[in-house]
């Protein structure tokens, strides 16, 4: 390991990785004469070079065609969240039927909650983890309150019980186990915002399902990042946003699963005209008949120039191909660990878990000595052109993300910290 930090070392790494090309595809914000060092896409992805195109050429269709854009535009936008369909189900693991693009994150959850979080007297509990983002957590709240019932008593949040402040799948069903009678729902995420911390989806829907609660996810750091598996894994719905590693933009369109199995679903829902059966939609008739599959949650049509971002950077997945990215993203991220084991041991303290199957892209890091030292070091990471981001109360998020990120990357932030350390 002794020549891992040599400039050398990095470059060749980089020169031997097969989608190497990809970060060509990519807008590199600069700093200064030279190229950021970009380590958060977990917060918001870069922007394809191809959006500028694919968003003038709607906006060509609109100022020629007006309304006949819906029919004779370069992609029609009457179809045009089918156009993502077939490459957003590749991303996640599913079904193209499972699968939609639309509304956003939090949107897509209460939409999902409406319909799977019917709670009873005797089962009325939500799960989640403790620290879970606040929308998250606002939104079962809320829903919790809409049914009449108290969080004191109907929202679990399980607490952290490894080193580093992550939850062991021995704490989950420990909790299932004790409390399953109680629990309508399980909401967890597919890796945790803070921790970045990676789940076991299909064994927590497992788990959650043997004691008959229902199994839903927030993949907010999941899509992208890892390989889902969303269909085997026997989750009964999941939500996920696509401006961090979808790269769409911010406040991009959002994403929505729900299994094939409740296709057809006579679960009540709250009802739109664009997740009407498409043979008689426009008939314009007083019932409602949903479309099956995950379009028949949707409410309204498809806003064209929010989902133009998302159907080129989904192209771009489907070229790079899920698989080959999660490799590319093992070494990367594993790169990181490495060099912080050996350079910086004294600096930073990695939270999230060395298992390469529990975690994606991000490294959580805390800076010993405590959060001043923390901000400190991070301000001037950022002032060098070396960009993560900061989460209260002391950890600073780094990822490596594998479109467009590169051991040369790794390197440069690692000795940034370096010369902070020095001085």
């Amino acid at each position: 390991m002794g020549d891992i930090d040599t400039e050398a070392h990095a470059l060749a790494l980089d020169e031997a990785d097969p989608l190497r090309e990809f970060r060509n595809e990519f807008h590199i914000p600069r700093h200064g004469d030279a190229e950021q060092a970009y380590f958060c896409g977990n917060s918001l992805g870069l922007q394809p070079k191809a959006v500028r195109g694919a968003l003038i050429d709607e906006l060509d269709d609109w100022a020629n065609l007006g309304v006949e854009g819906h029919f004779l535009g370069k992609h029609p936008w009457m179809p045009y969240h089918e156009f993502v369909r077939e490459s957003l189900a590749a991303c996640v693991g599913a079904m193209p039927s499972e699968v939609v693009a639309m509304n956003s994150l939090s949107v897509n959850l209460h939409l999902m909650m409406v319909s799977f979080y019917r709670p009873t007297p005797q089962r009325h509990a939500i799960l989640i983890e403790a620290g879970a983002f606040p929308s998250d957590r606002y939104a079962v709240e809320s829903q919790v309150r809409f049914h009449g019932f108290d969080p004191a008593t109907s929202l679990i949040e399980l607490e952290a019980d490894e080193p580093g402040g992550t939850i062991s799948m021995q704490a989950i069903e420990r909790v299932l186990a004790e409390r399953g009678s109680e629990i309508a729902l399980v909401l967890w995420p597919g890796v945790q915002y803070r921790s970045g911390q990676a789940f076991d989806l299909k064994e927590i829907a497992r788990l959650a399902q043997v004691q008959g609660c229902v199994a839903g996810f927030d993949l907010a750091h999941g899509a992208g990042n890892r390989v889902l598996d969303l269909h085997d894994s026997g989750a009964d719905f999941a939500a996920w946003c696509s401006y961090k590693y979808l790269n769409s933009g911010p406040g991009a369109v959002a994403g929505c699963f729900v299994h094939e199995r409740h296709a057809r679903s006579d679960r009540p829902r709250f009802a739109g005209w664009w997740g009407h059966d498409q043979a008689t939609r426009f008939r314009m008739g007083p019932e409602f008949i949903p479309t099956p599959g995950a379009d028949g949650w949707q409410l309204s049509n498809p806003p064209i120039l929010a989902l133009a971002p998302l159907r080129v950077s989904l192209e771009i997945f489907q070229r790079a191909g899920m698989a080959a990215l999660r490799e590319k993203s093992i070494r990367l991220t594993g790169y990181l660990e490495s060099l912080i084991q050996q350079r910086l041991a004294d600096v930073l303290d990695i939270a999230t878990p060395s298992d390469a199957t529990r975690r994606g892209c991000q490294l959580s890091l805390r800076v010993i000595g405590g959060r001043e030292r923390g901000r400190a070091l991070f301000e001037h990471l950022s002032s060098a052109g070396i960009i993560g981001d900061w989460r209260e109360p002391d950890v600073i998020r780094i990822s490596p993300t594998p479109l467009y990120n590169r051991h040369a990357d790794v390197l440069r932030f690692v000795r940034a910290v370096e010369a902070w350390r020095g001085s």
